[in-house]
């Protein structure tokens, strides 16, 4: 494909249109980031292995492959590392999330990469990173963060620690980060014609999270331990009160004129004093808790609507697309009856959309060699339609 032909920006294609992005399929964080790079404009080719990943959810519903294009290769084939090789010649990205040398093993890690394609940014998502006494060792999410001492700051004090799904460590440690890396080293690439290795460990992007935090563990700010600082729940006015009907809120008053104008709506303006007396913080805890347990969640989200008391209610997944402020950023969108968030950040000239729907696997085997120009990647006996 012709490069004036590569560059053609259609509305809602997003600032990235014409990089292209190899995904060697993996599950998390992986598949995210290079999500993140298709909402953003980028053909992202994804290459599914035969028989798919394990705990894959149904691919018409993995809203993670959405925006992307899907080819089928089986990478211990003879003729497969050639394939992928073919693919990386005409990238400006690849993005692997494998064990440290397995790639290599495989005849697609960086050098091979580099050889056909000095340009090419070449993306690794794991959770311990390239190197380091635990770089071959198996892991997920949760015990990532827990070595980061980021797991250990969530959740009651008297309480195991509370986890936050997959999202501080998969996706907020390791996707954004690698996206950050990939981005910063393709504008060097473009800039110098080199490409080269990001190595997005989930450990690293976890830890760099915490800055602030270390920050105020060194100046004796924060108390290394849960819940007993300022933004940990140890504080009476950010936090999360349970409501009348076993629903809750939450509050996050924490300058002064928010916490006065949140005591006032709350009824209990005669505990604001408690406020600067941390002695007095369990009283003012079981004052602002019992007020909470007097209505019901709805009936507390209209008395702070339309107020700067810092108070909302914590929704679920089905109900936050329904809130009207959500609903009218449209931060939520439906494509196919599935609905989802929608691509983010926004931009004033290069908006973003959904383009298209999960990408299924080998569905697009032949407009990939078609445009691409991977003619071998289209014989009849590796296209599965």
């Amino acid at each position: 494909m012709s490069e004036a032909k590569r560059q053609t920006r259609s509305p809602g294609d997003g600032p990235l249109t014409g990089v292209r992005v190899v995904e060697l399929a993996g599950i998390g964080p992986g598949p995210f980031a290079a999500m993140l790079l298709a909402d953003l404009g980028a053909d992202v080719v994804r290459v599914d292995r035969p028989g798919g990943p394990g705990l894959a959810i149904d691919p018409a519903h993995d809203v993670t492959n959405r925006n992307k294009r899907s080819v089928v290769v089986d990478l211990k084939a003879p003729d497969g590392p050639a394939l992928v090789l073919d693919l990386a010649a005409r990238a400006d990205v690849l993005i692997e999330g494998y064990r440290p040398g397995v790639a290599e093993r495989l005849g697609v890690g960086p050098d091979d990469c580099h050889a056909r394609n000095p340009r090419l940014v070449y993306g690794r998502m794991t959770g311990w990173g390239q190197d380091g006494p635990l770089a071959q060792r198996a892991g997920h999410d949760i015990g990532y963060i827990a070595l980061t001492g980021a797991l250990g700051m969530i959740g009651v004090p008297d309480r195991p620690p509370a986890v936050p799904a997959n999202l501080l460590g998969d996706y907020a440690g390791g996707s954004l980060y690698l996206v950050v890396g990939v981005l910063a080293a393709l504008h060097h690439a473009r800039a110098t014609g080199t490409g080269q290795v990001v190595d997005a460990a989930i450990v690293d992007g976890t830890a760099h999270l915490s800055s602030m935090i270390h920050g105020m563990l060194a100046a004796g700010t924060w108390e290394d331990r849960r819940g007993a600082n300022l933004l940990d729940g140890g504080c009476p006015f950010y936090g999360t009160y349970e409501t009348a009907d076993g629903r809750y809120m939450a509050v996050g008053a924490l300058e002064p004129r928010f916490y006065a104008e949140f005591m006032d709506l709350l009824g209990i303006p005669e505990h604001a004093p408690a406020r600067d007396d941390m002695a007095r913080w369990a009283e003012l805890r079981e004052a602002v808790a019992a007020r909470f347990k007097s209505r019901t969640r709805d009936e507390w989200t209209a008395v702070f609507a339309d107020s700067d008391a810092c108070a909302a209610p914590v929704l679920t997944l089905r109900e936050a697309p329904h809130h009207p402020h959500l609903a009218a950023r449209s931060t939520f969108t439906d494509h196919d009856g599935i609905t989802q968030p929608a691509p983010a950040p926004r931009f004033s000239a290069t908006p973003t959309t959904v383009r298209t729907g999960p990408a299924l696997p080998g569905a697009d085997t032949d407009a990939v060699a078609r445009d691409w120009d991977v003619p071998r990647l289209a014989t009849p006996s590796r296209n599965p339609q």
